[in-house]
């Protein structure tokens, strides 16, 4: 990639950069949800991937409307997240599945964190070039992933963190 040379530019890169974000985390939660024993965890990832494909299918759409190359970028900062992800929630050996569900709900909550600042930064961008039309649709996504990881939180705090206490 080249240097950008307006703001446009640096959103679109934004963008091509969720895209792959976006893929590498639902492939990563797919893997989570089948390790996951607490019933509403694996539900909730589960759902998360359909709203992480629609994320998806969002991005792409920003980029044609932008008359932009719709590739993704390669994001490095999730495939390290992901890569933590595999290693202390999937890789690791435990003796009991509610410690994995703990470890789970803290890694697919980081990613979530990531993509909060993301589609944040992309939604700022749209806001300062004028692009209305995203900016809306980039808050719901924005609103959306807050609300599943506050929900996540929630059922830590009420249920498997308690188990594995």
């Amino acid at each position: 990639m080249t240097a950008p040379k307006n703001l446009e530019e640096i959103y679109q890169h934004e963008l091509q950069d969720l895209w792959s974000a976006n893929d590498q985390m639902k492939a990563v939660v797919k893997r989570l949800a089948a390790k996951a024993t607490d019933s509403t965890l694996t539900d909730r990832l589960n759902l998360a991937l359909d709203g992480i494909q629609q994320h998806t299918d969002m991005v792409k759409q920003f980029l044609v409307d932008r008359g932009a190359d719709v590739s993704k970028e390669h994001c490095k900062g999730m495939e390290g997240l992901c890569k933590e992800a595999v290693k202390h929630a999937i890789d690791e050996n435990f003796d009991d599945g509610a410690v994995r569900d703990v470890v789970i709900i803290a890694q697919y909550q980081r990613m979530c964190h990531y993509g909060i600042c993301g589609f944040g930064t992309a939604k700022a961008f749209a806001t300062a070039l004028g692009h209305d039309d995203h900016v809306a649709r980039l808050d719901a996504i924005t609103a959306k992933i807050y609300d599943a990881d506050e929900n996540l939180t929630a059922l830590a705090e009420h249920s498997v963190n308690l188990k594995a206490g």
